[in-house]
């Protein structure tokens, strides 16, 4: 198979015009199953079964090969054979059958109450954009509202006396969802004390608005929640979506069910709002909150 091996590099990089690194990454996946199957005496393409494939990646997971690498080694099977199918080296496609590796469900990456805390505390907000940034970020950990969402709030969409948002969602609907007493208290400084001091047309509806007067962007947003995250002197990275996954993660932590948690965060299916049960507690931490003489 070595000979066909080459001819499809070769395809690769004059006809296809893939990357360097995407070649070198193909052929390796491609020589670790040559190799596998010449310790069977298989060196024919012709010879390869569907059978042999499912045993090669079984010893992928076995050599406790990334979920990642084997779906790339997956693909990387498919595109040969079929590449041989149209040389007419051989007349059918092994890998036709051949099931996709389940990929890894990594749980989302979120901050200590301590940290979101720290990370609330930032900003100044005897500035406009400090009394701005610290609205947006109680808002988000309040809600578990997308940082599109946030940023698409207009001022009519906050009703700070009963502690709730409107949040417009696709379908021309939109999901009312409760927010805390300081998010509340803190939206209500911004746009009593502070927005004036930032807008330009008075006619702009947006609830947050960057320098020049105008909505802020997600973009806007992204790096405002960086910077704040090295005040805060927080190691772990942020992203716009930290917040979300917080909110989620505490109140399931902290006995929320997850159904009334997927309606907070618009998910139309219970299963993804299920992985935000893969964090658990310590059982240290579930021995001292729940057996009475801990």
């Amino acid at each position: 198979m070595k000979q066909y091996l080459d001819e499809y590099v070769t395809y690769l990089e004059d006809v296809k015009g893939l990357s360097r690194s995407t070649i070198e990454s193909y052929r390796a996946d491609l020589q670790g199953f040559i190799a596998f199957a010449a310790e069977r005496d298989v060196i024919n393409p012709q010879e390869v079964t569907r059978t042999m494939l499912g045993l090669y990646m079984g010893r992928l997971r076995q050599q406790g090969k990334a979920a990642s690498s084997q779906l790339r080694c997956t693909a990387s099977l498919r595109s040969f054979f079929q590449y041989l199918v149209r040389q007419a080296v051989i007349g059918q496609d092994p890998t036709q059958l051949l099931e996709n590796p389940k990929p890894e469900r990594k749980p989302p990456k979120s901050l200590t109450i301590e940290q979101v805390d720290k990370l609330l505390s930032a900003p100044d907000s005897g500035t406009p954009q400090g009394a701005r940034d610290k609205a947006m970020l109680e808002l988000l950990y309040a809600s578990g509202i997308k940082v599109s969402e946030l940023v698409n709030l207009n001022t009519h969409d906050i009703n700070m006396e009963m502690r709730f948002l409107r949040c417009a969602v696709s379908g021309g609907k939109e999901r009312i969802l409760p927010i805390t007493q300081i998010a509340a208290e803190s939206v209500a400084f911004y746009m009593q004390d502070m927005r004036d001091k930032l807008i330009r047309d008075t006619d702009e509806d947006a609830l947050f608005l960057n320098s020049l007067g105008t909505r802020l962007t997600r973009q806007g947003f992204w790096k405002i929640i960086k910077k704040y995250g090295k005040l805060a002197d927080i190691d772990e990275e942020i992203t716009p979506h930290t917040l979300r996954h917080s909110f989620a993660i505490h109140l399931l932590q902290n006995g929320a069910d997850l159904r009334s948690v997927q309606e907070m965060l618009g998910h139309s299916a219970l299963s993804t709002t299920g992985m935000y049960q893969s964090t658990k507690k310590s059982m240290k931490e579930v021995y001292d909150h729940f057996h009475p003489r801990s």
